[in-house]
């Protein structure tokens, strides 16, 4: 299958820039059967007050730029993955969402939450799932996510062939580790940075793609708006074996691991 990935620099707080900015982007992926966005995409990242962190959060299932990417999603015959500023019973959330040609999939709302956003969002608890679109089994993560290898394992155990994360990362620590997440669980990893300054924070792009073996396949520059299209077989994840005798999962002793609880 061919997957993309969008690196660019949102607008804070502008709903409708990003659209238009990202409507071309997307278009020039549309030979992607998935293609993958930044981290609060719709939005922006470094909210100065939860007030107005608030004002450009959406309810995904009334929302312009969820029905954006549906419709980019029924345009091109590919699934989306992008991250949104979510509005749930009052409440804010950092979320990744999934649609496609038939509309939304489904979602996940960022678990471990990095330094300010504790100030505007509350912690996830829309689980770990992962969704079978056809080419591929997907999963989704949230950028401070691949700190903690607790929930890659999750998405292994359930399945997935590909987990798409969505990051606004400051530092190259994720691209130091998430190939690591990729070659202990054996399967493909997108992660689809953004760029730019706002306030304090510069993002640091370099969004890539890490297969099943640690390699990093693709990837982006430092600074630059990219659309970047990389061609892989998901059932390369299926290889969970890691030399004659031994089997990334099969060799797991979760009675031995009870402490982590």
């Amino acid at each position: 299958m061919k997957s993309a990935y969008i690196q660019f620099q949102p607008h804070l707080y502008d709903i409708q820039k990003n659209i238009q900015t990202l409507n071309p982007l997307i278009d020039q992926a549309s030979e992607a059967d998935l293609i993958v966005l930044p981290e609060l995409a719709s939005t922006g990242y470094n909210f100065d007050s939860y007030d107005l962190a608030k004002n450009c959060a959406e309810d995904i299932h009334h929302s312009e730029f969820v029905e954006f990417l549906i419709s980019k999603a029924k345009q091109h015959n590919s699934f989306i993955v992008g991250g949104l500023n979510e509005l749930l019973n009052d409440e804010l959330y950092n979320s990744t969402i999934m649609v496609g040609p038939k509309g939304y999939i489904g979602k996940y709302q960022k678990i471990h939450l990095y330094f300010n956003e504790k100030d505007f969002f509350k912690v996830g608890n829309a689980s770990l799932k992962v969704y079978d679109i056809g080419h591929a089994k997907v999963g989704m993560l949230i950028c401070f996510d691949y700190l903690f290898p607790e929930i890659w394992r999750v998405l292994a155990l359930k399945g997935a062939e590909i987990v798409c994360h969505s990051s606004n990362l400051l530092t190259t620590n994720a691209q130091k580790t998430i190939p690591a997440q990729a070659f202990m669980n054996k399967y493909f990893i997108i992660t689809a940075n953004r760029i730019g300054t706002e306030g304090e924070f510069t993002f640091n792009g370099n969004s890539f793609v890490a297969d099943p073996n640690a390699d990093i396949i693709d990837k982006a520059s430092p600074d630059q708006t990219e659309v970047r299209i990389v061609e892989f077989d998901p059932k390369d994840s299926h290889n969970k074996w890691i030399n004659s005798r031994n089997h990334a999962l099969n060799d797991r002793q979760p009675d031995c691991y009870q402490e982590i609880l």
